[in-house]
């Protein structure tokens, strides 16, 4: 992990900013707008000065020498609001469309990167720099540029304006002010890192919560409800005491520079009015008015500034968090892969080894050669390496050593899309999104026609479930289909495989919470769908695979054993247990 110190700001301030350059035409009309803003804004006290001495400069007011002033003051006041009104859109403009670009980035690269990235990874944790801390980036970046613009402008204008009327005074004030800078740039200094701790903990927060809610059936199965609120407390007590030290030294940040800010308006004020009553100087009331005026508004960018702290801190520690995800090694490119249209199925395993960590080695030296359109079953304890084992075939994660070939072509050089295309893929865990029925099933194929769809449907037996179902194919499913039985969402997830009619098939436990009768319709089903294409099953309950061309028993990352089923039982080794062990126990059931 990088080291977020706060020399690391400036790289990370010119990336954030790397992202407007597309929008560079709205940022130099911005600022066009907040110089035009800026100078009526600085133009008004001059006209407020020349309209005092008007009312006290004489016995009498002279109203016709003051009117053309008043008119002149209104249409400056207008102007200056009409051009900070362009200059809002403007920066708005830039802020919104530069976090839609960072947001559809950072999607984008979520999606290439290896699965081994999202599986260590908290999911929550994930869609919270998404989605919270990139909208921080937003908020920072909207106070920030529009401070900006608008503070560098009023700095420099109201320095010539000051050095044109008092140049002594004037030095006083642009010399004494910028105090206030290292009051804040020291407070900033420490609040730093809790902002940093806090957009940590709160992607900690996010994490919990998704993974609570996410589960709830289970939390209340197991009556795990306090212990999950102690979780929760406990992660959202530690966001409170971060949040509040992050909030308590970027708070202290205003007020002290506020303080500078006023000791420094009251010397210039006593300044002035000693100039003019000692006759030193050749200042009017009215250009010490337009001068007091002037040192507020120069001191205001700077209280402007050390104001937004809070935001550009919780802007940058948000950055690190985002530019983290960016900065992750992508999946390798496979731009030039080859793509195989007319796969017969062939597969070649040679001398594969794989762990997930290299202290753990899992597969070691696998070797298996797969004719087309045999029917390979998976067998073996839990973590054998079953899942791993088709994970590899998917490329989702690529072997250590030794190659896998499809066709006499080794994966590696082949397109991931294209690879996968390959194979259709029935999970034990299935997965529903929100849309209708016809939409979930056509997730493989969106242009399939709506005969199509029910085709598959009626082939995986799904049918006459979803007829009976309020709106039939149109009827909208809710995130995960919790509207829907375990065993229809796995009848959907089949229905899918059926429209995509790929040439190979891998089906995780495809048919676990199907009933027996429509589990063995559906079995029927993928009889007719695997005929002529190669197909890897998984399987816990092997009375399922008595059929299969080839059964690989796995153990520790190693076949065991490989053959039919009949020569299996004849070995009498690890197979002939498992499978007699299962009959026992389904027979004591019976009993």
């Amino acid at each position: 992990m990088k080291n977020n110190t706060s020399p690391d700001k400036k790289p990370i301030l010119r990336r954030m900013l790397s992202y407007t350059k597309p929008y560079l035409g709205f940022l130099i009309l911005s600022f066009i707008a907040a110089v035009i803003s800026v100078a009526m804004t600085l133009y008004a006290p001059v006209l407020v000065g020349k309209g005092v001495d008007f009312i006290i400069g004489k016995g009498d007011v002279d109203f016709d020498s003051l009117l053309p002033v008043v008119i002149k003051l209104c249409a400056v006041v207008l102007l200056s609001a009409f051009f900070t009104w362009i200059m809002t859109v403007c920066t708005n403009t830039v802020s919104y469309h530069t976090v839609n670009d960072l947001r559809r980035q950072v999607y984008a690269k979520i999606n290439s990167l290896p699965l081994k990235y999202i599986d260590s990874s908290s999911r929550g944790d994930i869609i919270g720099r998404v989605t919270v801390d990139i909208e921080q980036i937003s908020d920072g970046m909207l106070q920030g540029f529009s401070q900006f613009f608008t503070g560098i402008v009023t700095i420099a204008g109201t320095i010539i304006f000051m050095l044109s009327i008092n140049f002594k005074i004037a030095l006083v004030v642009i010399f004494i002010t910028p105090l206030s800078l290292f009051v804040a740039a020291f407070i900033t200094k420490i609040s730093h890192d809790k902002f940093r701790e806090r957009s940590a903990v709160q992607g900690e927060l996010s994490g919990c919560i998704e993974e609570l809610v996410g589960n709830q059936k289970i939390v209340q199965a197991f009556s795990y409800e306090e212990r999950a609120q102690e979780k929760f407390e406990e992660i959202n007590g530690r966001l409170y005491v971060c949040g509040l030290k992050a909030q308590f030294y970027s708070a202290l940040t205003n007020p002290s520079t506020r303080f500078v800010n006023g000791l420094v308006y009251a010397a210039t004020g006593v300044f002035g009015a000693i100039s003019v009553l000692s006759g030193t100087s050749a200042m009017t009331v009215g250009q010490i008015a337009t001068f007091l005026s002037y040192a507020n508004q120069y001191t205001k960018p700077f209280n402007e500034i050390t104001g937004v702290i809070t935001e550009l801190q919780s802007a940058f520690a948000s950055a690190r968090r985002v530019f983290d995800i960016l900065d992750e090694e992508p999946e390798a490119s496979d731009e030039n892969g080859l793509e195989v249209t007319d796969s017969k199925g062939n597969i070649e395993i040679k001398n594969v080894s794989f762990s997930y960590s290299p202290d753990t080695p899992l597969i070691q030296n696998l070797n298996l050669s797969v004719k087309s359109g045999q029917k390979i079953a998976i067998v073996g304890p839990t973590g054998c390496g079953k899942t791993t084992f088709i994970n590899l075939l998917m490329r989702f994660y690529d072997v250590t050593e030794g190659e896998i070939l499809i066709d006499g072509i080794n994966i590696k050089n082949m397109k991931r899309e294209n690879l996968r295309s390959l194979y259709g893929m029935v999970l034990q865990d299935t997965w529903i999104f929100t849309g209708s029925v016809g939409e979930n099933i056509a997730y493989g194929r969106p242009e399939a026609p709506d005969d199509e769809i029910r085709e598959a449907a009626s082939m995986a037996h799904a049918h006459s479930f979803i007829k009976r179902l309020e709106n039939g194919y149109d009827t909208m499913l809710s995130e995960d289909g919790g509207n829907l039985s375990q065993g229809q969402k796995q009848l959907l997830s089949i229905s899918r495989i059926m429209l995509t009619d790929p040439p190979m098939l891998i089906l995780d436990e495809a048919t676990s919470s199907i009933d027996t009768m429509t589990e063995q319709r559906i079995q029927k089903a993928f009889a007719k769908l695997m005929k002529g294409r190669t197909s890897f099953i998984i399987a816990h309950r092997l009375s399922t695979i008595k059929d299969a061309d080839l059964i690989l028993v796995m153990k520790d990352g190693n076949i065991i054993e490989q053959g039919n089923h009949e020569e299996l039982l004849e070995k009498g080794g690890f197979y002939s247990v498992l499978y007699n062990s299962q009959f026992e126990q389904t027979a004591s059931h019976r009993e």
